[in-house]
């Protein structure tokens, strides 16, 4: 995958606001809350099966609650679509953890 010119980084990554850019190792990183270390888990085990599928692993750590995340393509030096790709891959995972209630608070219809 070829690297991206700085315009078309710049316009995709206008997509991805809550992602910062790294300019020195053109690459870009966000860290993910979560409610416990359960939820930040499953939230790495979703990634790691889409990062399998494309043949593109992500930098990562986690500390109990917190997920970050780094993207950059070595074989590219810098960003690719690949990196965009699963980077709105990701925010769209944790969205739907977002939308999820507290844990021992169950949903009941008013």
């Amino acid at each position: 995958m070829d690297k991206l010119d700085s315009t078309r980084a710049a316009t995709l990554l206008a997509t991805l606001p809550d992602w910062a850019h790294d300019s020195q190792r053109d690459a870009i990183n966000r860290t993910f809350h979560f409610q416990d270390f359960p939820q930040a888990f499953a939230f790495m085990t979703q990634l790691a099966i889409m990062a399998e599928k494309r043949n593109h692993h992500p930098e990562w750590s986690n500390v109990y609650n917190r997920v970050s995340i780094t993207y950059t393509t070595h074989d590219a030096n810098g960003l690719t679509q690949n990196d965009i790709d699963l980077a709105g891959y990701a925010d769209a995972v944790y969205a739907r953890f977002a939308a999820q209630p507290a844990a021992g608070v169950s949903e009941q219809p008013a």
